[in-house]
């Protein structure tokens, strides 16, 4: 029986099912000479390079979406209290 590639691409995704090690899963999270993406040192798919400035904005602003959606201010509790509605017909 022929042996299954472990990495390699299908229709420009890139995949790779090789055993990681600490090694290799830190130089892909980190390289300094490539773009925002890099391909996962484990899996099918891009992840991103933690040596690019753009990848930190983009860490950040799920951060605080992340923060917002779970209430970080406290102004929100009194949104949710019932509204008394006064209709003058005249």
């Amino acid at each position: 029986m022929a042996d299954k590639p472990t990495s390699g691409e299908i229709l420009g995704v890139p995949y790779n099912f090789e055993r990681p090690n600490f090694r290799r899963m830190l130089s892909s999270y980190w390289e300094p000479g490539e773009g925002m993406l890099v391909e996962k040192p484990f899996g099918v798919g891009y992840t991103l390079n933690l040596a690019n400035w753009r990848s930190w904005i983009v860490l950040a602003v799920a951060g605080a979406l992340l923060w917002h959606e779970q209430g970080g201010s406290e102004d929100d509790d009194a949104k949710d209290e019932p509204v008394e509605v006064v209709v003058d017909d005249d």
